[in-house]
């Protein structure tokens, strides 16, 4: 049976027991999507390269150190690890921008210009992302991680549902409670926005 035909578990068995080609053909078969994941939330090719990288090393590594779960599903543990690497990677850059637009209700993340502004404007800004990510390091990890996937990296709730391994519906709750927190913690705090 030729390696293309295997399943990503027997593959994974196969790496394990010494053939070194069946993690080629795992990386060669996933690599796109995980290329584009990547890519997608970076949006810089440079360095989606370098997390693409990262995330094949890091899952080989985990491979050989015998901690890969099987679960049934090995891309949806390859684009967690991808997720991991960039979420650790802009939250020690802290440079991230808050941008979000709820329909029907006030923003209370401040939105991204497309225009110089003014000291003041870039003061005001600069205090109202402080805020805000004060206020999400105080949401549930759950909730957290939502709003950081839905905001900072523009990901769609489909998406979201994917890496996290949720049901759509699951992810759109999570935000919803996390926007209602956020609400209450603004309102309970008199924080001015």
């Amino acid at each position: 049976m030729k390696m293309a035909q295997l399943t990503d578990h027997d593959l994974i068995k196969l790496y394990l027991s010494g053939n070194h080609n069946a993690i080629q053909e795992l990386i060669d078969r996933h690599k796109d999507k995980v290329y584009t994941y990547l890519l997608k939330l970076t949006k810089d090719k440079d360095l989606a390269e370098d997390f693409f990288q990262e995330t094949f090393y890091k899952a080989v590594k985990s491979l050989k150190e015998d901690r890969y779960q099987e679960d049934g599903r090995f891309i949806g543990w390859v684009l967690r690890i991808a997720h991991n690497l960039v979420i650790d990677y802009y939250r020690r850059k802290k440079n991230m921008q808050l941008v979000m637009q709820e329909e029907g209700k006030p923003d209370i993340f401040n939105k991204a210009k497309n225009y110089d502004t003014s000291v003041e404007e870039t003061i005001i800004s600069t205090q109202v992302n402080k805020k805000l990510k004060k206020l999400i390091a105080q949401l549930p990890e759950e909730q957290r991680e939502v709003v950081i996937m839905r905001h900072y990296f523009n990901m769609s709730f489909k998406e979201i549902a994917e890496v996290t391994n949720v049901s759509i519906n699951t992810a759109l709750g999570r935000m919803r409670y996390a926007l209602i927190n956020m609400r209450k913690m603004i309102k309970e705090n008199a924080v001015q926005l």
